[in-house]
Parts: C-alpha cells; structure tokens; sequence
C-alpha cells in the first residue's frame, strides 16, 4: 500500500496501470553514448577490476566449502590438525579478499575519474561552440549543475556504486553456483521470490526516474536564485530586500527538501520488502532443508544444510545491495541525461563550408534590407538598411527596445539574420569564418566583464600572448596606468567588486587599444558615469578611434554629437538620419530627445 502511494502521488491516473521498461531506448542510447565515448578505451583496467571481482566471489565460494569441511571436522572426525588447517585457509582466503578491497576502489575511482574528467572537459568545448541564444535562454545555475553536481554525482556512481554492484553480482552468481551444485531442489525454492524483486524493481523505477527529473529542475533553479542574489547583493542591500531574498531561497531550500525525502522514500521502499522476501525463502529452506537433511534421502547433513543457509546469507546481502543500486540507478540515468542533454543543443552559427577570411576590414559596413526577430511572430527588423563608412564614426541613438544593440550583435554574427544581408567591405559576413570576423572588432560596453585576478591580467585577456610592454601602452592610452601600478597583482575582486564604473570601463578601453581592431563598437561606453569620469572616458575613446571604423550605439545624445553620421532607431526602423546639425534642423524625434536630455543635464 505504501508503495502504490508513493508511486501514484505524481503520476497520472491514466499511467499508473502502465509499466514502462526500466531502461527506455533514451536510456539506452544514454548508456552506450557514456562506454563508447569514455568507457571503451579503457577495457583492458575493466577487465583487471572484473578479474579482482571474481577473486572475491571466489573468496565466499571456498569460505562455504571450507566451513562444511570444518563443520565436518568438529561433528565427525575431531582433528584438530584438519581443523587449524581450514581456519588458516580461511584466513588466508579473506585476506585476499581485504587485498582486493583495497586495490579495486583505488583503480575504479581513479578510472571513473578519469572518464567524468573527459566528459567534462568535452562539454566546456561543446559549450564554448554554443549560440549566444543559448546563454540568453538557459539559467547559469542549469549549467552549474550539469558541469558540477551532476557530473561529480555521476563520477562516484559509476566508481563506486557500479563497482560494487559488479561485485555484488558476482558473489551472487559464483556463491549460486555451489548452492545449485550442493542442492538444485533448494536453490530452485529459493528463487521463487525472482520475478517478484524484477517486478519491484520496474514498479518503482518510473517513480524514482519522475522523482530525480524533478529534483534536478528545483536544484538548477536554486543555483540561479543563489547566482541572483549573489550578483545582485548591491540593489538587495540599498533596497532593504533581504528578508525577500530570504523567503524566495529558503522556500527554493524546503521544496529540495521535500523532494528528497519523496526520492528517498521510493528509494527505501526496496530493500524492506527483499527483507521481506528474504525471511519467506529462509523459511522454505530451513523447513524444507530440515526435511531433506532428516530423510536422509537426498545427500544432505548437517554440516551441509548449515552450509546451504550461510550461502544463502552471502546471497541475500549482496541482493540487498544489488536491487538498491539499481534502484539508484534510476536516478543517476536522470542525470546521465541531464548531462548529455547539452550535447543535444547544437550551435546555428557556423562556417559555412566554404567560409573564408579574406576581406576589406576597413570597407563600409552595410545593413540591407534586414528581417530580424527574436519571436518569429514578432520581427525587430523588417527592411532595415544602414551603412556605416569605413574609417569614420557612425552612430546609433533611439529609446530603450528600438534595437540599437541588436544591430552591433548581427554585424559580428551573434545572430544570424532572418532575411537580408549584412556585409563588410562589400563581403557578406556569412561567407567568411567567424574567427576572422569577429577578430576584427574591439568592444567597449557598459556591461564589462572583469575577472578576480590582477588588473594587468584583465587587460591581457584579449591577447593572452601580450608583453608587459603591450600592455602597459594600452593602459597608458586608457588612462588606467596609475591605478594598475598601484595595485600590482592584487585581484579586482568577484566581478570586479573593488573597481568603479569608469575604472571598469577604462580597463574594458585598454582591452580595446591592445586588441588593436579596426572596426571599435562602443555599446553605451559612458552610460551611468558623472562628468568628470565620462571626459576620461570620453578623451580615452578619442585617441581609441583614430583610424577606425567606429560605430557608437548611445543613449545619452551627448556622447555622438562629434559623429560623422547619425541614425535614430524607433521600434526597429530607422526614423531619422543625418549629421547632429542636421537632426536638430529636422526639429523631428532626435531633436527633441536632445532638447529634454540638456534640459535634465541643466
């Protein structure tokens, strides 16, 4: 009854007359993706781990046949010289054993590690292929997840619990193989309870599988909500949100935990009822064992049939353990999924076959006639046309949502177009390698990335190959110098915690001098800074763009008057365009945004 409720509490009543197979093809394909792919190579360290295995089950096969013999010798002979002769065997016998319990978790674990390790490995390289689009729309803690819990979840089970298993199995089989020799009419009777664990373990094997896919999907959204608030600890605190952060994370905490215990649960039901199953064949056997032994028509004594139950008891420990790895099996294949289900997202963007890298980097860059949409049923861009003059500034000015940045994101293939064209130098940029492309841009945004390590190292991330020299010029040129001289290698703290806006901004413009592109994309390069940073910012940029093709996307008009030609974007299309002075005499959209903003300047 527990375990009806159990299994029926997720399931709907249409399903729960349904038995799904224990393993699914998914599962299937699961498994033999992880041995051919991490597994296979190492057969030969396999077969070492397999051969110590059996050398334990043969360890329990002689412990049964030497404990009849010794039980002979005190009922029947009473040599005591036979007797230390099978208690020293015995000893010897289980110190193999212990050998071997030493030597085969060390080589499983270390197998098992290196396998998980390779995986990893392999899915920080398949991620590093991945689309923008699939950053944008996965939660990082689902990516935590698979690249650290799950794997490391995954690198114990298969080293330790496997193994075991492996070896459980084996004592099974070689201790069943003297039983059936001993006694084929009793071990029959013993098998009996069969197809009744088998049926168990199909019954819960769906429950535990929905059970663990659940718990995943809470323990990946509690990463986030700890990501979120972490990064945002800043707006927590000024805002006085704690006490919501904390309901929000401790209401995530109580839904893991009453999953796990719902896990658990169906988990646990399994080795009770072998318990169970256990004590009715006990009995079948010593009742019916007891006959055997006082007919005295079969071949049993006593010696043997005590013999017979001890075996029986190295059967069922190790069954216990069987049917509960696979039982835990279940919820590990969630996990094998949950990992490989990253190999299932697969990069749009790529080279096209014959992709090359030649082109015109200081050519016009053109936009023509460019579908673009986020929501196929709701297109940014229809029709859209711009040109941007090689060696000149171009800019890009318009309210919140009219698609400034997403025309910096097409330019560099972020994303592809729905229709049209984008090309630079008259070259399509879907012809040429994506490597060349975007190697040919230096970004400048408001939302810099900076790593906790030393402010030079931060500056040398987009040219890992760079001389100090190199980058002490890019710092000087970014009127940065002081401060990466004054802090030495300290690091900047988690996301660039110690660091202002503008200090941020100016080691994102020393990047850009040392990546040393010709095409500059500022994204909002002087947004929330006072005016005594932005002037830094401002004569930093100047000196960045000399000689380049520049392209300034802006909300503050302030920061592209200087710009050779301007085009204002309202709700994806372009409304406007022309020179400062031009717009202002248009007394249109861009005049107007002007008038209110040095209005509110003052």
């Amino acid at each position: 009854m527990a375990l009806h409720n159990v299994l029926s509490r997720r399931r709907p009543k249409g399903e729960r007359s349904k038995k799904p197979p224990m393993f699914s093809p998914l599962d299937r394909s699961n498994i033999s993706w992880f041995w051919n792919r991490y597994l296979k190579s190492k057969t030969p360290w396999l077969f070492l781990v397999l051969g110590m295995i059996t050398i334990q089950g043969l360890v329990y096969q002689q412990f049964l046949s030497l404990t009849e013999d010794g039980l002979r010798v005190i009922f029947e002979s009473g040599a005591v010289s036979d007797l230390v002769r099978v208690c020293g065997i015995v000893f010897f016998l289980f110190t193999t054993r212990a050998l071997m319990s030493y030597l085969i978790p060390r080589l499983s674990v270390s197998l098992a590690s290196d396998a998980v390790m390779k995986m990893r490995r392999d899915l920080i390289d398949h991620l590093m292929t991945l689309d923008l689009a699939f950053f944008e729309r996965t939660q990082s803690g689902d990516i935590i997840l698979r690249l650290v819990n799950q794997s490391q979840a995954l690198s114990q089970f298969v080293g330790q619990a496997t193994v075991n298993a492996v070896r459980d199995a084996a004592t099974i089989l070689i201790v069943s193989g003297y039983l059936v020799y001993k006694s084929p009419v009793l071990f029959l009777t013993a098998l009996i309870i069969l197809p009744t664990i088998l049926l168990l373990l199909q019954h819960v094997s769906a429950a535990i599988k929905h059970i663990q896919s659940t718990a995943e999907n809470a323990m990946g959204a509690y990463m986030t909500g700890i990501d979120e608030m972490s990064s945002g600890m800043r707006t927590v605190k000024i805002a006085g949100q704690e006490p919501v952060e904390r309901a929000r994370l401790v209401k995530a905490t109580k839904e893991i935990r009453s999953i796990s215990i719902r896990l658990q649960a169906a988990q646990a039901l399994v080795m009770p009822a072998i318990d169970m199953m256990a004590a009715f064949v006990y009995v079948l056997v010593i009742g019916g064992g007891g006959y055997m032994v006082l007919s005295g028509e079969y071949g049993l004594d006593g010696a043997g049939i005590i013999a017979y139950l001890l075996g029986l008891a190295l059967i069922f420990d190790p069954a216990r353990t069987l049917a509960g790895f696979f039982a835990k099996l279940q919820a590990n294949l969630i996990l094998l999924d949950g990992i490989r289900s990253l190999y299932r997202e697969t990069p749009i963007i790529t080279d096209a076959p014959d992709a090359h890298d030649n082109f015109d980097r200081a050519g016009d860059i053109k936009l023509e006639d460019v579908r673009f949409s986020y929501d196929a049923d709701h297109p940014l861009f229809d029709g859209l046309s711009m040109k941007f003059e090689g060696g000149k500034v171009s800019a890009i000015v318009g309210a919140t949502g009219s698609g400034k940045t997403t025309v910096l994101s097409l330019l560099t293939r972020l994303y592809n177009v729905d229709e049209g064209s984008v090309s630079i130098g008259g070259t399509p940029i879907n012809t040429l390698k994506i490597k060349a492309l975007r190697s040919s841009f230096s970004v400048v945004a408001q939302d810099i990335v900076i790593f906790n390590s030393s402010l030079k190292d931060n500056i040398r991330y987009v040219r890992p190959d760079a001389t100090d020299e190199e980058v002490r010029a890019a710092a000087e040129a970014a009127e940065i110098i002081d401060l990466m001289d004054a802090r030495g290698d300290k690091p900047l703290g988690p996301k660039g915690s110690q660091l202002s806006g503008g200090q941020k901004q100016r080691i994102a413009i020393a990047r850009a001098f040392l990546r040393g592109s010709p095409i500059l994309l500022l994204d909002e390069a002087t947004s929330a800074l006072d005016q005594k940073t932005e002037d830094k910012v401002k004569r930093a940029l100047n000196r960045l763009s000399k000689g380049k093709t520049t392209l300034i996307v802006a909300h503050r008009l302030s920061a592209i008057t200087h710009a050779d030609w301007i085009y204002v974007l309202d709700a994806g299309q372009v409304v406007e365009q022309g020179t400062h002075e031009d717009l202002l005499a248009q007394q249109g959209l861009y005049a107007g945004m002007y008038g209110a903003q040095k209005q509110s300047y003052g």
